[in-house]
């Protein structure tokens, strides 16, 4: 009998520059850790979305500030368009 593997809902993979940067902020960090992979593959695909190197960096400022202060996902914005 084969073992299926369960998946852990995450389309995308934690950029460096996000990890680095959510490792550096504590506050953020600790919701990461308790948030759903769902909602953490939303924050990977918002910030990685952006096709400019300026959006990725303003992006990324503002998952750490919304992140920090208890937000769990992405607020007015449509969704991973991968799910």
């Amino acid at each position: 009998m084969l073992k299926k593997t369960i998946s852990t809902g995450m389309v995308h993979k934690l950029p460096a520059d996000l990890q680095k940067a959510i490792a550096s902020a504590p506050k953020a960090r600790a919701v990461w850790d308790i948030i759903t992979p769902l909602a953490k593959n939303e924050w990977i695909c918002w910030v990685t979305s952006g096709k400019k190197a300026e959006t990725r960096g303003i992006r990324i400022g503002k998952a750490l500030s919304k992140l920090g202060s208890g937000m769990h996902r992405p607020c007015c914005w449509a969704g991973c368009p991968h799910r």
